[in-house]
């Protein structure tokens, strides 16, 4: 049974050897990532420039560009203060217990969308629920739909 035991250790080890690139092949694959190579204050202008869905899908990229974006809150804060615009009160409250701003922003941005199509009177003129699209609903609290009630009071 030792003697299995060993071999597996032998063939696991040499497994590990297949997977480990040369030392020349990383430094290649390693030119790629500019997040490796830049300071951290140039891949963050970079990633500051993304709108959100590019953001999210940059996280998704590789773990060098997931660290550098889940480490910045600061990246998630422009996005933030614009579905503020919208839910400037749900913002605040997040933020005052404590969320960072990509948790707030996540909390917010599909509320903030369906928020703005109703407040901009996008639902005005229909007459059954049928005539809802799909993502027209979202749960939002009593103090919104008064503020939805009074946009479509003033139409």
């Amino acid at each position: 049974m030792q003697k299995a035991s060993k071999k597996n250790k032998q063939a696991l080890a040499s497994c590990k050897e297949l997977t480990i690139l040369p030392p020349a092949k990383k430094k290649e694959e390693n030119r790629e990532d500019f997040v490796e190579l830049l300071p951290p204050e140039v891949s963050f202008k970079i990633f500051s420039e993304l709108d959100i869905q590019s953001l999210c899908k940059a996280a998704m990229t590789c773990k060098s560009w997931n660290r550098a974006i889940e480490n910045s809150d600061h990246l998630w804060k422009h996005h933030c203060l614009t579905v503020r615009a919208v839910c400037q009160r749900e913002i605040d409250c997040d933020r005052g217990n404590g969320y960072s701003w990509k948790v707030t922003l996540l909390r917010n941005y599909w509320k903030s969308k369906v928020k703005h199509e109703w407040l901009s009177g996008k639902y005005s003129n229909i007459h059954s629920r049928c005539g809802l699209p799909e993502k027209s609903m979202y749960p939002m609290d009593a103090d919104t739909w008064g503020e939805i009630l009074e946009a479509e009071l003033e139409r």
